[in-house]
């Protein structure tokens, strides 16, 4: 199964059974709204913090995800998940509620990616039947921790990024009909010394690149395998950067395959507030567990390649003036109706 240095190749091709995505009223007037299983007028989804309603919003994923699959809880083997706030807390509470079995990781906003690739090798070993994988991220609740109280109302510069709002939850089974996961490249930490938290496409776009190179090479494959290659929120800055990174390693991706999720979730040139992008847990798996799994299902792709990027730095580390590590984790989806 393992396949050249860092991939993972999986013979029995895990199903995607069904996923869950919710997001808040910022997410809503975006161009992939349709795409959402669920979206909320309220930031504070009824509830009384940015925190909670964070929470709340990766239950209903998993809960959507659980109930369209036409599965129970109890069916269920492990629960996968990770998130941005304290000690990976949205997710601990998550499976407080859900009672399921947990394990929680961090891969800043690579978690939809590392935990989707984590529930593939538990199914196609034979480890698990079933397993649900999910991550969240708020935009207020973000902001608080790792830049400027929410109601500073501070000015920030072109490179920075708005954090997603939503959750996302995937439910990957031994059999089905949907679409399969056929493999997965790990990714190294990588930092180049950027330290600047208002210029995270810049800091993780190195990582990106070394993932993406490690699968082709490991793969022995060419880009061109795929319909579609989509990083996970480097937005305008990153993803230029990253084709650049590319372009010197000799991999060329042809624009017409290659996008980033934090490109795609708003309207840059409508919502001048998202400054490069989107960025946050969110971020790439709300736009891969809805919007390109639903183009995968109408047939206008068959293969894809999603790499979401996470930089891995905390208030400690910011405050201690440590640079920003980075990651990346690439996992390969396929479907044949």
């Amino acid at each position: 199964m393992l396949q050249g240095h860092q991939t993972w190749v999986f013979d029995k091709k895990p199903a995607i059974l069904s996923t869950g995505v919710v997001g808040g009223p910022f997410e809503a007037r975006g161009p992939l709204a349709e795409d959402f299983s669920l979206l909320h007028g309220d930031i504070y989804v009824g509830q009384d913090s940015f925190e909670k309603a964070e929470k709340k919003m990766l239950e209903e994923a998993c809960e959507i995800a659980i109930r369209d699959a036409g599965l129970q809880k109890t069916d269920i083997q492990f629960f996968f998940s990770g998130d941005l706030m304290n000690q990976d807390i949205s997710s601990s509470f998550t499976a407080r509620t859900l009672s399921i079995p947990y394990l929680g990781i961090f891969g800043a906003c690579s978690s939809s990616m590392e935990g989707l690739a984590m529930s593939a090798l538990l199914v196609n070993s034979g480890a698990a039947k079933y397993v649900l994988s999910g991550t969240s991220s708020h935009n207020a609740a973000a902001e608080k921790q790792f830049r400027y109280p929410t109601e500073y109302g501070s000015q920030k510069p072109p490179t920075a990024q708005w954090t997603v709002t939503g959750a996302a939850a995937c439910l990957l089974g031994s059999e089905g009909t949907g679409p399969k996961v056929t493999s997965a490249t790990i990714g190294r930490v990588v930092d180049m010394g950027i330290s600047d938290p208002f210029n995270m496409g810049a800091a993780m776009a190195p990582a990106a690149a070394d993932t993406i190179t490690a699968h082709f090479r490991d793969r022995r494959i060419k880009p061109e395998e795929y319909d579609l290659i989509a990083t996970g929120d480097l937005a305008i800055v990153g993803h230029t950067i990253l084709r650049d990174l590319l372009k010197k390693h000799r991999i060329d991706i042809p624009d017409e395959i290659f996008t980033d999720c934090g490109l795609l979730i708003y309207d840059r040139e409508k919502d001048r507030q998202v400054m490069a992008g989107a960025s946050g847990c969110a971020c790439s798996a709300t736009v891969t567990y809805g919007h390109i799994l639903n183009r995968m299902k109408k047939g206008e792709l068959r293969k894809v390649l999603i790499v979401a990027t996470g930089a891995l730095l905390s208030p400690i580390s910011y405050q201690q003036k440590e640079s920003i590590p980075c990651i990346a984790h690439a996992v390969s989806i396929e479907y044949e109706p």
